[in-house]
């Protein structure tokens, strides 16, 4: 092995000369440097310009890793600063604002410091909840339930906190009355007199009902149920009044098991079809059993609508719980009296409209049930009451007339 700085020139011709079987011989111009083993051997090759080298050490630094610990690079300069950075002009940034200004100067002043609360470990105390209204004590607010004209009476209950027993008032115990006595006066005409304001009782019967029990729409349930009550009508006037309990009951046995039928069909749910068919019996049982009116004697009817009637208006009236129901039931008693002796009846008309005036006041309070509507208010507080007293006006009227 040659040392390192040995000359390219002299390394490519003794390769050559080797390699043509030559002797290895020096030339004049590879005699000119000293011989091998001289520390100046490879410094004169370098520093001969005829071969192109020059000397490492003036021309040349080595900027790589190397072994030579006795070798130290050439130090650069070092980076140079940035220059400062030029003021802007300040025609181009006048419409800026100014930083630092006084509040109300600049173009656009800082917006104020918005204060926050400093960190903190300790557990805050919480306020305690308002104690609850003494008992007699309205639990609501004025301005909650007071000048709001569009909110119902159920709302307004509810906000309100009071019961869900709400009375239809006395729009539809008017008429409640006027129905009342449309049917006396049918049933003073004769059969068919009766049967006119009797079907109008039944539809609202059914309609009302549904209702009540929140279920709306519901065509097939109240047509159904009207159409009961149709029935019922139908079969009584074939079968004459001494056969009123077969019709009635005959119908209404064969349209509740028409009703399990169709509701067996339904593809609803089962909670579903269990309130249907609850509702649906229910309706079309009311429908049906307002034909008592058609198979009770005249007068008997007579008494029994204008107790009704009467019985229904004293309970509109604004008076107490107790005492209203007591003037309600003393004005159907009342109202018996009179309408038994204008029809011969006498006396125990009393007892008639009595009876007649309990079952009012049934039906009037199952149509105030739970935040009832005004739908609700005319059609079941209409029908019910009149509906419910079918049973008493014709059991009661074949035993005193």
């Amino acid at each position: 092995m040659r040392p390192y700085g040995w000359p390219r020139a002299a390394r490519s011709r003794c390769s050559r000369r080797s390699q043509e079987g030559e002797p290895h011989s020096m030339s004049s111009s590879d005699q000119q440097y000293p011989p091998y083993g001289d520390p100046a051997y490879g410094e004169a090759a370098y520093a001969d310009p005829a071969h192109g080298y020059q000397d490492p050490r003036v021309a040349q630094t080595w900027e790589g890793q190397t072994w030579d610990t006795s070798y130290q690079p050439a130090v650069r300069p070092g980076p140079q600063a940035p220059p400062a950075p030029q003021q802007p002009d300040a025609a181009a940034t006048a419409y800026l604002p100014v930083q630092g200004a006084a509040p109300g100067q600049g173009a656009y002043p800082l917006p104020p410091e918005v204060p926050y609360d400093p960190p903190t470990t300790t557990l805050r105390a919480v306020p305690p909840e308002p104690a609850p209204a003494a008992a007699g004590e309205p639990a609501y607010s004025a301005p909650v339930t007071v000048g709001n004209a569009r909110i119902t009476d159920a709302q307004r209950a509810r906000a309100e906190g009071r019961s869900p027993i709400i009375e239809p008032g006395m729009q539809p115990a008017a008429l409640t009355a006027l129905l009342g006595g449309l049917m006396a006066g049918g049933a003073a005409l004769g059969t068919y007199g009766l049967l006119v304001p009797l079907v109008l009782l039944q539809a609202v019967t059914a309609a009302g009902w549904f209702r009540l029990n929140g279920m709306w729409p519901a065509r097939q349930g109240i047509a159904l149920a009207f159409a009961g009550g149709l029935t019922a009508d139908v079969a009584l006037l074939a079968a004459g009044r001494e056969h009123a309990p077969a019709a009635i009951l005959g119908t209404l046995g064969v349209w509740v098991l028409l009703v399990v039928v169709l509701q067996l069909r339904s593809h609803a749910g089962a909670e579903e079809r269990m309130y249907g068919l609850m509702a649906t019996v229910a309706s079309a049982a009311l429908a049906i059993v307002a034909t008592g009116h058609l198979a009770a004697a005249p007068d008997a009817v007579i008494v029994g609508a204008l107790a009704v009637a009467a019985a229904v208006l004293a309970r509109a009236l604004p008076l107490p719980g107790a005492a209203s129901l007591v003037v309600a039931l003393l004005a159907a008693a009342g109202a018996g009296v009179a309408a038994g002796g204008m029809t011969g009846i006498g006396a125990p008309g009393a007892l008639l409209g009595l009876g007649a005036g309990v079952c009012a006041l049934a039906g009037h309070r199952a149509a105030s049930y739970d935040y009832p509507s005004r739908f609700v208010h005319m059609t079941a507080g209409v029908a019910l009451p009149l509906a419910l007293a079918a049973p008493a006006v014709y059991l009661l009227g074949r035993a005193l007339v």
